[in-house]
């Protein structure tokens, strides 16, 4: 059994993520910012909101095997309207969010000695799209920041981020709001189909995992192909 925190469990990728290891005997401990949660078997919740200084972190074990970072968001804009506030809000969430729980919960980890930290990309930082500026200006930091951080803690913990296209969970639910939309992001990808939140789940459960051990400092894409075949 594995000690597991999940930033962001309340919904899409970090919901199913935190359901798929409590029911493998993991003991998950979740976080959320406005929605509660109700707790099965091997989980337990509890607000926060990352951009406290003051993270209260007396609900966690003393050793922590994995940590996840999930917040994210997904403002599509053209470069010209986004006012510099902006991509700082979105840097502060994305980047700033992960750093300060990263720093919070390092004692825990470093406990395990063999512990796992998943954060998140997306494809928009190694293609290109248009109206992605903001996005892909904080999951680009975000790249940097795993592999440094994969560096510097190894070996002993290891430290890699997921890199998806689309994905229909809420944080996405603009852009898939209709049947047609769906369809049209579907035929985007080589595989003709978006993502669905147990995709990236699966991926970040095997990264968590022991059969992952020698697997660190990577930038993981599970886009459907989207990255790397036309």
């Amino acid at each position: 059994m594995k000690n597991i925190l999940i930033i962001g469990a309340s919904s899409g990728i970090g919901k199913s993520l935190a359901s798929s290891l409590s029911k493998n005997g993991n003991q998950v401990f979740g976080t959320y910012n406005q929605t509660p949660l109700e707790a099965s078997e091997n989980e337990k919740f509890i607000q926060w909101n990352v951009l406290d200084s003051e993270l209260d972190v007396s609900f966690l074990p003393e050793k922590l095997d994995a940590l996840v970072y999930c917040p994210g968001s997904i403002n599509l804009k053209p470069f010209g309207r986004i006012k510099a506030e902006e991509f700082l809000n979105d840097y502060s969430l994305q980047v700033i969010g992960a750093i300060q729980v990263i720093q919070k919960v390092l004692p825990q980890l470093k406990t395990s000695g063999n512990a796992s930290v998943v954060l998140f990309s997306t494809v928009a930082v190694q293609k290109g799209f248009n109206f992605h500026s903001q996005v892909a200006a904080s999951k680009g930091a975000i790249e940097g920041l795993t592999r440094s951080l994969a560096a510097e803690f190894a070996p002993s913990i290891r430290v890699n981020a997921i890199a998806p296209s689309i994905t229909d969970t809420p944080l996405a639910s603009k852009l898939l709001a209709t049947e047609e939309k769906k369809e049209a992001n579907a035929q985007r990808h080589p595989l003709k189909k978006i993502g669905s939140p147990e995709d990236i789940a699966q991926m970040a459960a095997f990264l968590l995992s022991d059969q992952s051990s020698w697997i660190t400092g990577q930038i993981l894409h599970v886009d459907g192909g989207m990255s790397s075949i036309n």
